[in-house]
């Protein structure tokens, strides 16, 4: 499903990068707020947040996330913020789930799910079927929305069949993330594939690794689809890899390609009506009444 206002996903900062890659990757608090502040202001739609602890390694600290989150309510309370529950270092939901605990004015509104384990270059992406599951039901739960990320088709059949379960809502959101080397390739016959498969009443974001992300980007918004952009999955500003990039500036290419498409951007508001989402403003996530799940117990 696609949809006439442009969705724009920032992921600011991953789990990888690291300062001797770029001096641009956000690492503490501070620096992730401030950016994320200054994507605020320029216009996204939802934020993909990941936490990074102690030297700028990647953290599922609960009072991190907190921090994180008070204070970009503090000058964002509308906007929607995914936290992230990856299992590239950490496998065990356990140590994955904490920031679905949080309450109140700290909330997130989503969390994201990776649908099935996969191989990155040098590390793994562990997703058991059962963790997998139980992410899922511990969302629902919480009242908090699944933001499904997708590397290849058997994930999009994979949440079809999670949505037949009630384990996830409708409508859903997904991510579409192409160019890993042991995943799908941004190639139109592998990306047909994967749209084909994805759950009814499904929007959904394109995003690239690396020297992919100009082009997922461009073809998103293109064909009507959202993007994610940022930091977390392209460190440079060209395809030569001659020039770092910078958060605002991935970004205002992104609004630069939107206008030039005659796309409007997808406001946090429009985004939460959408996805049955509070309001904002000390109101996170959305009401379990109006998603037609069963209830986990």
């Amino acid at each position: 499903m696609i949809d006439d206002e442009l969705i724009i996903s920032l992921a600011p900062t991953g789990m990888v990068s690291s300062r001797d890659q770029s001096p641009h990757i956000p690492i503490s608090i501070s620096e992730i707020v401030e950016q994320t502040h200054a994507a605020y202001e320029c216009g996204i739609t939802m934020l993909h947040l990941h936490a990074r602890g102690i030297n700028g390694q990647p953290t599922a600290s609960v009072e991190v996330y907190a921090e994180l989150i008070r204070k970009i309510r503090a000058f964002g309370p509308d906007l929607v913020i995914c936290v992230s529950l990856s299992g590239r270092f950490e496998p065990s939901i356990e140590s994955r789930s904490g920031p679905l605990d949080l309450e109140g004015n700290l909330k997130p509104d989503a969390g994201s799910l990776t649908l099935s384990s996969m191989n990155f270059t040098r590390s793994e992406s562990v997703n058991a079927p059962d963790t997998v599951r139980r992410l899922a039901a511990y969302m629902q739960e919480k009242g908090i929305l699944p933001e499904l990320e997708i590397f290849d088709v058997g994930m999009a059949n994979y949440a079809r069949y999670l949505i037949a379960k009630k384990i996830i809502p409708t409508p859903c959101y997904a991510n579409i993330i192409l160019g890993n080397i042991a995943s799908a390739q941004l190639e139109f016959t592998q990306l047909g594939a994967i749209v084909n498969h994805l759950p009814d009443n499904c929007l959904w974001s394109l995003g690239g690794i690396g020297n992919t992300q100009l082009s997922a980007n461009s073809l998103a918004i293109a064909m009507g689809a959202g993007v994610r952009v940022g930091l977390e999955d392209n460190l440079y500003w060209d395809t030569g890899r001659s020039r770092l990039a910078t958060n605002q500036l991935l970004l205002k290419r992104i609004h630069d390609l939107a206008e030039i498409h005659q796309r409007r951007i997808m406001s946090p508001a429009v985004f939460r009506r959408k996805f049955n989402l509070s309001a904002g403003s000390g109101h996170y996530g959305f009401h379990k009444a109006e998603t037609g799940l069963v209830l986990a117990g």
